[in-house]
């Protein structure tokens, strides 16, 4: 299901317009590298049988030894399969536009290509990679750094939250890869013109995420910084979801980027127990604290418990705190500061369970995640899939919980619906759950008291104001009212 607030990108958007035209030609030639001498022949797995693929090493990518090397102490034993795919391409000069579930490896598959480019021609600015949240920018910076370890590789996150002044002087100092979030490299670049000359020479443009990214509500943003990008630059975008604007992407590339799917729809595991309970909407607080105080009974270890505003995962984490229990927060009400904290707090294990909206659901890489609980049903199936997609990963068992009131029953059909399996009943004694009913109210009078002391709602009106006064600078309000009246 779109979005209805995501807008098809226009013919004139020009992500793919420095290098293709919008007419498909006769005989599009093949992707060709920019020193053919720096790459023999390349493998190009889309033509080998599958076992054949499977038996492929990074050296026989065509990579570099040193980065052959690095895969193997970071443990990377064998090429994934969108690795195996999109890692010759992009040694060869093709754009890419490749679609792989999450946890696939497609970090690794536009990141060793383009160290391995960088190791050949050490300059900076090499690459820009544009990602939309501000935790998946750090996280890339992690893996970029990790893979080009041996490189001395300079790599630098400019995001909101952080100052600016001392982001445009490390974007000065030109290194070697930057990742960043549209609206702050935007801002960055306009207000100070000295920087114009950082992407001059950059050979790389990445889009993670890119279905996020390319959402309408940063398309300004991208047009501004694709003014500032050689015209002569590869175009790579990784994303675990088709979307409508991918697809126009795709055709008005005139099919001459590189494309790779291995993309089925919006499915969840086999390993993944996907259950539901009923109840009022007023007891959801003591279900949820029911639950997690079961954590050690059944033997999980961490849980993620996702809400769809951040009011309400604000006062979660004041309740669940005023209940004893060991909680992490992150929400883009949140310095950047304190959800980089509490992302890390959850990652190392110092806290069980980490309260989130759906910046968490999606890219981030939590490895052991025993447990998500969908304390709001989110709007549409593919948020569901991708919240409850936080476990049950690398073939191991994960369980998610969602708590369902009268008015959720739609949302829930269509999310069956759209991963073709009904939902368990989640079995617990509710006279158990509602003992602790009078404790966890009167603990919410106290969380509420404490968000009205803190200012919290003043907080929240001036960000909504905000927002919408940036939306009609954009002139998205009149888009976003128009496609509700559709």
């Amino acid at each position: 299901m779109e979005d209805p607030e995501t807008l098809v990108v226009e013919e004139d958007f020009p992500l793919f317009s420095n290098s293709f035209s919008s007419k498909k030609p006769q005989n599009p030639p093949p992707p060709q590298s920019q020193n053919p001498s720096l790459v023999s022949k390349p493998p190009n797995p889309t033509e080998s049988t599958e076992s054949d693929s499977g038996s492929l090493t990074f050296s026989d990518l065509g990579l570099a030894e040193w980065a052959v090397q690095t895969c193997a102490a970071l443990g990377m034993k064998k090429p994934t399969p969108v690795q195996r795919h999109c890692i010759p391409r992009i040694l060869a000069g093709a754009d890419v536009l490749a679609l792989a579930q999450t946890g696939s490896g497609k970090t690794a598959a536009f990141a060793l290509p383009i160290l391995h480019r960088l190791s050949e021609n050490p300059y900076g600015v090499f690459a820009l990679v544009v990602t939309p949240t501000r935790e998946l920018a750090y996280q890339l910076a992690e893996q970029f750094r990790a893979l080009g370890s041996s490189l001395h590789l300079r790599c630098t996150v400019v995001v909101g939250g952080m100052d600016m002044i001392n982001q445009a002087q490390v974007l000065a100092q030109r290194p070697h890869v930057v990742i960043a979030t549209p609206g702050r490299i935007k801002v960055l670049l306009e207000d100070n013109p000295d920087l114009s000359f950082v992407f001059s020479r950059a050979k790389f443009l990445v889009l993670d995420e890119a279905d996020r990214v390319l959402d309408v509500g940063f398309e300004a943003e991208l047009r501004v910084i694709f003014q500032y990008l050689p015209k002569d630059r590869q175009t790579l975008l990784f994303s675990a979801t088709m979307t409508n604007n991918l697809q126009a992407l795709h055709q008005l590339s005139a099919n001459r980027a590189y494309f790779y799917e291995a993309y089925e729809g919006f499915k969840t595991v086999d390993t993944l127990k996907q259950q539901y309970v009923f109840i009022h909407k007023n007891v959801k607080d003591v279900y949820l604290l029911h639950i997690l105080s079961q954590m050690e009974d059944l033997g999980i270890r961490s849980a993620i418990v996702f809400a769809s505003r951040c009011r309400s995962c604000h006062l979660l984490n004041l309740l669940l705190e005023e209940l004893d229990q060991s909680v992490a927060a992150l929400h883009s009400h949140k310095s950047q500061s304190l959800r980089l904290a509490a992302l890390n707090r959850f990652k190392s294990g110092r806290v069980p369970i980490l309260l989130a909206t759906d910046v968490a659901s999606r890219g981030l890489d939590i490895p052991t995640v025993d447990l998500v609980i969908n304390y709001d049903i989110p709007r549409y199936p593919r948020d569901y899939v991708h919240r409850v997609g936080r476990t049950a990963r690398a073939g191991r068992g994960g369980l998610a919980v969602s708590f369902v009131t009268e008015n959720d029953v739609h949302l829930v059909r269509a999310i069956e619906a759209e991963i073709g399996k009904q939902l368990d009943e989640f079995e617990c004694k509710e006279n158990e759950v509602l003992a602790d009913i009078t404790k966890v109210f009167k603990a919410k009078r106290i969380a509420t008291m404490k968000m009205i002391d803190d200012g919290y709602e003043e907080k929240a009106k001036e960000r909504k104001s905000q927002k919408l006064k940036t939306l009609a600078e954009k002139g998205l309000l009149k888009r976003k009212r128009k496609n509700k009246k559709l």
